[in-house]
């Protein structure tokens, strides 16, 4: 994941090494000293009888957890930063046999699908008292993993960095026309409410029939989201992007005047942190309209740095949307407030420096 690049790559003081199961995309992110530690043949039906069987996360297996301590040691490693929460259970014997520090980021998926899972939700609370620091990306994210029954002395912020200089803020000048330009980027996925924002846009047209909606990202829901368009009768004034590069959706932002991002909990619970994409957005200085969710209000002050609106409501959304077309004025103010909140609390270099002062603290007390 990108965000995941983003931070590795901004270490100054510690040296990483990456380890993973295998690698992909090498010129989109090249990195060197990256050691590919494979899923063994028998990996599938580990995991089936794990999950499907027994109903309780998998462990990688005796041969993975020699394979992993062999890097380690290889590696001469002080200390092992793991991604996601899921990934953490599923590296528990590791944690417990490694005898220097272990660290888990949460990221928001990661601490809330799952757990009405007895199994899942124990697991979770072992690797959390396994490892010695619980990383988060969100206040809200904070409160969750608190509320499995981790150590609340043992979690603290990370945010997420935006590389500030890819992003940097224009004003906008907004169209007398009617031919606004709204988008929304990130995953298709159920999380990010791409079905409200379309019902939304359809209102939204009502008013100005010229506006356009693009859509920048893929995943599963793609054809779902196709389909409504065409319901609606907004096909032929909303672009699907797929997959685009990172100067592609920068384009976009820049020739664009609203950001949208109406995030709900997902069926499964599923939850955003803060979208990095939102954060993206906010500091080339596009106002954005999002949701009371997850850690969005974190990053966005209603009325002051963005707009938020409750979940599943696209009328209310709509509304929020028509109502700020007619006041230019706020439209920058809150487009402004949103770019300073990011330059203030979510930039790359000091989130870097902010990791490596938790590196340094662990190496240090483990000597």
């Amino acid at each position: 994941m990108l965000h995941i690049y983003r931070q590795i790559t901004a270490l100054k003081r510690c040296v990483p090494v990456v380890i993973a199961q295998k690698r992909e995309q090498t010129e989109r992110y090249p990195f060197e000293p990256a050691q590919v530690v494979p899923k063994p043949a028998t990996h599938f039906l580990r995991r089936f009888w794990f999950r499907q069987l027994r109903d309780m996360p998998w462990q990688i297996s005796d041969s993975e957890l020699r394979a992993l301590l062999g890097v380690l040691s290889k590696t001469d490693a002080r200390l092992l930063h793991i991604y996601f929460g899921q990934i953490a259970v599923h590296l528990l014997p590791l944690i417990r046999a490694w005898k220097n520090p272990s660290i888990v980021s949460f990221h928001g998926a990661d601490v809330t699908v799952d757990m009405n899972k007895p199994a899942y939700r124990e697991a979770t609370q072992q690797m959390l008292e396994a490892v010695k620091l619980v990383l988060v990306r969100s206040q809200s994210l904070r409160r969750a993993v608190a509320d499995l029954g981790c150590d609340p002395e043992k979690i603290e912020i990370q945010r997420a960095g935006i590389p500030l200089e890819e992003f940097p803020f224009r004003e906008r000048s907004w169209p007398k026309s009617g031919e606004w330009r709204l988008v929304q980027a990130g995953r298709l996925i159920e999380k990010k409410g791409l079905p409200v924002t379309l019902r939304a846009f359809a209102v939204f047209l009502g008013k100005y029939p010229n506006a356009t909606l693009t859509i920048a990202g893929e995943g599963a829901m793609l054809g779902e989201l196709q389909q409504l368009a065409r319901e609606l009768n907004v096909g032929a004034r909303v672009s699907f992007t797929g997959f685009i590069s990172q100067e592609q959706l920068r384009d976009i932002y820049y020739r664009s005047h609203i950001f949208l991002h109406p995030s709900q909990t997902g069926r499964d619970g599923n939850q955003e942190g803060i979208p990095n994409s939102m954060l993206e957005a906010m500091a080339s200085g596009l106002p954005v309209f999002a949701t009371h969710h997850g850690g969005i209000p974190e990053a966005i002050e209603n009325g002051v740095s963005g707009l938020l609106v409750p979940e599943r409501d696209h009328q209310q959304l709509a509304h929020a949307l028509l109502s700020a077309t007619k006041d230019p004025t706020f439209l920058s103010r809150i487009a402004s407030a949103g770019a300073e909140v990011v330059r203030k609390n979510f930039d790359l270099q000091a989130q870097a420096r902010r990791l490596e002062n938790n590196y340094l603290r662990l190496i240090g007390s483990g000597d």
